[in-house]
């Protein structure tokens, strides 16, 4: 089965082919980054505008790469939710207006399990069951996955989520859009021992997530510290230490509780290099394994979205002729996927 996947559901227009025979033929993207600069984040209505001029040439590009006539699609995958509604309408109306041009079926995609299955486009890919550590500028979650559309949502984040709060906290120390690598790579100039921030909620049990407070810390930090560069890279890494050392407080609990021994890390903030290492320590002494996509994989891209939507247009799981986007859609509300 060879699939058309389209990804749309915020600020970066992503397609690719994926084959299941012959693995990924081609993936396209293009960010709006420079775009959104001057507004410090992501604006909708210019994302939904700017996904509409590049979608088509994107596509017939993609399709072009993958040596790909139309006649060898059997199917097209698209974003649905969750995200921004306009950006996923580009994208929804694009592909099943496409699937009915050409008399293909369509599947309206899950963001989230696009991501939580962006690992299994490695050549080391994980089996099931596995935790999955899903983080990204929207989400971050925990989640149990026995299978693919059997998840069971084990926590998730209560205000801003880790991507988020990364971005926020680079902002506030004047860094540009986007703030999250920016943050990262000023952390790495940091001093270890310069301070100590707060791992919030890991004093109390469960698994949610909380960093508007840690945020909150980081402000107050700033405002009291002198404004030099030195200071500066130390509080980011004060900060990002806080993050990470949460997240993997947080995946060490999700792990004991479920007894599995496989870790996935997915989503844009999976790429930040000390949550990779510290994970990878962590899993190390558990006698464990942890799992993520490559860089190009970690934010959103069209190959997560053309792999996750074969699995279930191999299954017989298909849209119909509704142009639907689900800008609030529960992960743990999918279908499971039993192929015949």
């Amino acid at each position: 089965m060879r699939v058309l996947g389209i990804e749309t559901s915020c600020d970066e227009t992503g397609i690719a082919v994926y084959d299941d025979e012959l693995g990924l033929l081609s993936h396209t993207l293009y960010s709006q980054v420079k775009l959104h600069a001057d507004y410090g984040g992501v604006v909708p209505e210019l994302a939904s505008r700017d996904h509409v001029r590049k979608i088509v040439p994107l596509i017939r590009q993609a399709l072009k790469d993958a040596n790909t006539e139309i006649a060898e699609l059997d199917g097209i995958a698209y974003t649905k939710g969750p995200g921004l509604i306009g950006a996923l309408l580009v994208g929804a109306c694009v592909g099943r207006s496409l699937a009915f041009a050409w008399d293909k079926p369509a599947i309206g995609v899950h963001h989230m399990e696009g991501h939580l299955l962006a690992p299994m486009l490695e050549e080391n890919a994980p089996e099931f069951p596995f935790v999955a550590l899903l983080v990204s500028g929207g989400h971050s979650m925990l989640v149990k996955v026995d299978g693919i559309g059997r998840y069971e949502v084990l926590g998730e984040s209560v205000d801003d989520a880790a991507g988020e709060a990364f971005d926020k906290t680079a902002k506030l120390m004047g860094l540009d859009y986007p703030g999250g690598p920016r943050l990262a790579k000023l952390a790495a100039k940091g001093l270890p021992a310069g301070y100590k921030f707060p791992r919030p909620m890991t004093d109390k049990p469960g698994l949610n997530f909380s960093f508007s407070g840690l945020k909150t810390f980081t402000a107050n930090t700033i405002a009291a510290e002198p404004d030099d560069e030195q200071t500066r890279a130390n509080i980011a890494r004060a900060f990002e230490e806080a993050v990470v050392d949460t997240l993997a407080i947080k995946c060490r609990r999700a792990l004991k509780q479920t007894g599995y021994n496989r870790l996935v890390i997915a989503g844009g903030v999976s790429a930040n290099t000390r949550l990779r290492k510290t994970l990878a320590e962590m899993m190390s002494s558990l006698g464990g394994q942890v799992f993520y996509p490559r860089g190009e994989f970690c934010t959103d891209n069209g190959a997560m979205i053309a792999f996750a939507g074969l699995q279930r247009l191999k299954a017989g799981q298909h849209e119909d002729l509704t142009v639907k986007g689900q800008p609030r859609w529960p992960l743990d509300t999918l279908p499971p996927v039993f192929y015949f």
